[in-house]
Formats: structure tokens, sequence, C-alpha cells
């Protein structure tokens, strides 16, 4: 009786403290959480499976290594915020499929994505053929974004944090130099004046670091 009101204290105290844990992680959807957040996540589930599991463990050695894996995510985190690069190699960023009612074979091999994949998501948002198609872009989620010939045009940022993205200047058919004196007849000198940059069917998207609306 003892162990089984031990195993009962334990179960509650660690779901309220994974909730807080989870809390102070953020807010996001289950399937956009980014590949730190899922093996944090199946780490901090693993510990508290195993405090459970032995109810003469001290308490304690679960408590901590929930701690230090939130510490882990924190800091993942700030420096994701801070560094692009970091961001594309921890969480990746979206790619390709479709473009221009062409599938883009290769680039599908590379991300391990078939062919029943694709057309399931196609299916899912209603698009009727590949040929409607401009653009289609697989998250790094796993989602499936896709736009239409007839629709809007995607946002692609131009300038993030103040680096050039020159793979969507490609995407757009545009080049480095377009993109500067673009920012020139806005009155910038630097893509590093730049926070957000990106070109919409109004023109030109510029919101300058620093600036708060």
């Amino acid at each position: 009786m003892e162990d089984l009101l031990i195993v009962v204290w334990r179960t509650v105290f660690l779901y309220v403290l994974i909730i807080f844990v989870l809390r102070l992680m953020g807010k996001r959807e289950l399937g956009e959480l980014s590949v730190v957040d899922l093996v944090i996540s199946v780490l901090m589930a693993e510990v508290a499976a195993f405090a459970l599991d032995d109810p003469d463990s001290p308490l304690f050695m679960a408590i901590m290594p929930i701690l230090v894996l939130l510490i882990i995510q924190i800091t993942a985190s700030f420096i994701s915020l801070k560094s692009k690069k970091f961001r594309d190699v921890v969480e990746g960023g979206p790619a390709v499929i479709i473009r221009n009612g062409v599938i883009e074979e290769q680039t599908m091999r590379k991300q391990r994505y078939n062919i029943d994949n694709l057309l399931q998501q196609l299916r899912e948002q209603q698009v009727a053929s590949v040929r409607n198609v401009a653009y289609a872009f697989l998250e790094a989620s796993g989602n499936l974004a896709v736009f239409e010939k007839d629709s809007d045009r995607p946002i692609l940022p131009l300038i993030s944090d103040g680096v050039v993205q020159k793979e969507h200047l490609s995407l757009i058919g545009k080049d480095m130099e377009w993109l500067m004196n673009e920012l020139n007849a806005a009155g910038y000198s630097s893509p590093e004046q730049v926070f957000f940059c990106t070109l919409d069917k109004e023109g030109m998207h510029i919101q300058e670091k620093g600036s708060t609306g």
C-alpha cells in the first residue's frame, strides 16, 4: 500500500513538473516540434518512467535530469533565436518539392519523401492537379505548404535577421544586384540593417532591425 501511494504521489508531482517545464519551453503545435524539442520531450518521458518504475529511487534523481533538459532547451532556443545557421542545422528549412507544376525528384529523394506522401497531402488540400501548383514546400515540421498558380505568392524571406537568403532570391528569379538596388532605393545601404524583407504582390516589404511598428 505504501508503494502504491508513493507511485501516485510521484505521478502527480511529475505530471505537474513536466507541464510546468513544457510551458517554459514555449507554445508549439505537436506537428511543429523541432528536433531539439522532440528529443527533449522523449527524454523527459523516459526519465519520468524510470522514476515511476522504481519507487525506492530518490525523486531528486528524476527532477535533476528534467531541469537539465530544460536548461538545454532554453539554451538551444536562445542560440536558435540569434543564429540562422544554427536553426538551419538543427531544425532545417523548407524544401521545394514542386516548382511550376514539376515535381523535384532529387529533392524528394534527399528528403526521403515519396510520391504517395506527396499525393496524399495534395489531396488533403483539395489540389486537383500537380500542374496547377506554382510551388509546394515541404516544411521542417513535415507539413506540405501548397501555392497554386492563381494564388498569392508564398512568403519567402529574402533577408532574415540581416542575412540574405540567396536560395529564395533564386526561386523568384532575382539576384543580389536587384536586391541591393531595392534596398538602396528604400534607404538601406546594407542587408545587415534589415530584420525582415520579402516580396509580395504589393511590392517589397522591409522591416528595419529594432523596429517596433
